[in-house]
């Protein structure tokens, strides 16, 4: 799977909106080999979109398409000054993979990461998912050796939270615990009204 992360600020969060929903409507029937799109504006503004294609092929072929340069110079200026894309190829799936149905997405992004621990901790947490059912899934976007981008899908804001300050048993107590360690330095961005295709 090919991902393309894009980044900006914006004080026209509906205006975005109304891109988005513009392109699943009249770009999206001729974009071939699109998986899903996850987009939506933090509490201060910032604007995160996560678009998934099935390769980096059908994605540079999308890009290419004239429809979707025009539809691109319209939505840019909703945006307030620069936009950052990342790309990547690298990615993971944990818990099944996102999910249209989430009321809350939370975007993480992690520098001076353990891979293999990290992975081996995954593996581990799946066999007690049952302990937050406000978990639906998520992706991991790995963007360099040690630098990665989870989007953690969720049933809603307050069931995340709940879940977070929930008791866990031991078991899963310790490998969260571990995390922190192993995660490096992460930034934080709750999509709290996220818009899912």
């Amino acid at each position: 799977m090919f991902v393309q992360i894009i980044e900006g600020r914006t004080t026209d969060a509906a205006g975005l909106r109304r891109q988005g929903e513009r392109w699943q409507e009249e770009l999206r029937p001729g974009a071939i080999g699109f998986v899903g799109v996850t987009s939506g504006v933090t509490p201060d503004g910032r604007a995160v979109t996560v678009v998934r294609f099935e390769s980096q092929e059908a994605a540079e072929a999308n890009a290419a398409r004239p429809e979707q340069g025009n539809w691109w110079a319209e939505t840019e200026k909703y945006y307030d000054g620069e936009v950052t894309f990342t790309n990547s190829t690298d990615t993971t799936t944990w818990m099944g993979g996102g999910s249209n149905d989430a009321g809350f997405v939370q975007v993480m992004k992690s520098n001076g990461v353990d891979r293999a621990r990290v992975e081996a901790m995954d593996a581990a947490l799946e066999l007690h998912a049952s302990e937050r059912p406000d978990i639906i899934g998520g992706h991991r976007i790995w963007t360099g050796p040690g630098s990665c981008i989870d989007v953690a899908y969720f049933t809603s804001e307050a069931e995340a939270r709940a879940g977070e300050s929930a008791e866990m048993s031991p078991a899963v107590a310790e490998i969260m615990a571990e995390f922190d360690d192993v995660m490096g330095a992460t930034e934080y961005l709750d999509l709290t009204d996220p818009d899912l295709h």
